[in-house]
């Protein structure tokens, strides 16, 4: 048994507790520090390209398995979560960086606008040991299990990345 496959498991609950409680925490940080000095309205567009880009390559990644070919499904997927990787680091720089903007009490579509970031919030938590699951069974060649979990991740990976985009599209006057 590889180190991965010995220590995978324990690492993959570790980052997935770690991690929503360090964004939750910057939350609610009571002074920002813009130590790259990037205006609070790139972040947000910057993030919703990265989601944009990665909901095509995940169902680009999906036609790609659904033909078989699993040294492109394995490249595209590996970029997904690359890119997942560079959004979740970008995301918090930005939450150090800068002040939260609320959406308006007035806005339209007010409703619709907290269903869709309630939903991705939530689904965002999830989503992280759900693709380092993922990930993991592709990675230690443990295909039958990965293949059960990816018919979780994908939709909920692609809702993910998909409402992250919304959400820009719904705040964008904002900025």
């Amino acid at each position: 048994m590889s180190v991965l496959e010995k220590k995978g498991p324990a690492i993959i609950i570790a980052i997935s507790i770690a991690v929503p409680l360090v964004v939750v925490l910057l939350m609610f940080m009571p002074e920002r520090f813009n130590f790259l000095g990037v205006e609070a309205g790139l972040f947000p567009l910057f993030h919703a390209c990265i989601n944009a880009m990665t909901a095509l390559l995940l169902i680009t990644g999906f036609s790609l398995i659904k033909a078989q070919n699993k040294t492109a499904h394995r490249a595209v997927m590996t970029t997904a979560f690359v890119l997942s990787a560079v959004f979740l680091v970008s995301y918090v720089i930005s939450k150090i960086s800068n002040e939260p903007v609320p959406y308006p009490d007035d806005a339209p579509l007010k409703w619709l606008y907290l269903f869709i970031l309630l939903t991705h919030i939530v689904l965002s938590g999830i989503i992280l040991p759900l693709v380092l699951y993922t990930m993991y069974f592709a990675w230690t060649q443990k295909f039958s299990r990965h293949k059960k979990i990816a018919r979780w991740t994908f939709p909920i990976w692609l809702y993910v990345a998909i409402t992250g985009v919304l959400v820009y599209v719904f705040m964008y006057p904002y900025y």
